[in-house]
């Protein structure tokens, strides 16, 4: 999906895809929804960041990374979809960000 995006300092914002975390059910029952920041720098991966094998497929312009940056944002932050992550991408990715968060 597109999102308008908080830089962490919230000195600004862009305009970025976005990875939605959360389940239909949290979503549902809240105003927000959980997501991981994309980004098509793909030269830079840094802790828990996943190269997307299925770029094309998940509807992404082009060749793009999950990163590990999570935050929750409000659901009216949604600009519109792009498309859906693979499964066998999601759970890499999900694998990848298990240890970082002590899980």
């Amino acid at each position: 999906m597109l999102v308008r995006f908080v830089f962490a300092d919230e000195g600004g914002a862009k305009r970025r895809p976005a990875l939605v975390l959360s389940t239909d059910e949290y979503n549902s029952g809240r105003a927000d929804v959980i997501v991981a920041a994309l980004t098509s720098n793909v030269s830079r991966l840094l802790p828990g960041d996943y190269l997307i094998v299925r770029w094309q497929d998940a509807g992404l312009p082009k060749p793009s990374v999950a990163t590990a940056i999570v935050r929750t944002i409000k659901a009216s932050m949604v600009e519109r979809p792009l498309g859906k992550l693979d499964r066998r991408d999601m759970a890499r990715f999900s694998d990848g960000l298990k240890p970082l968060l002590g899980w």
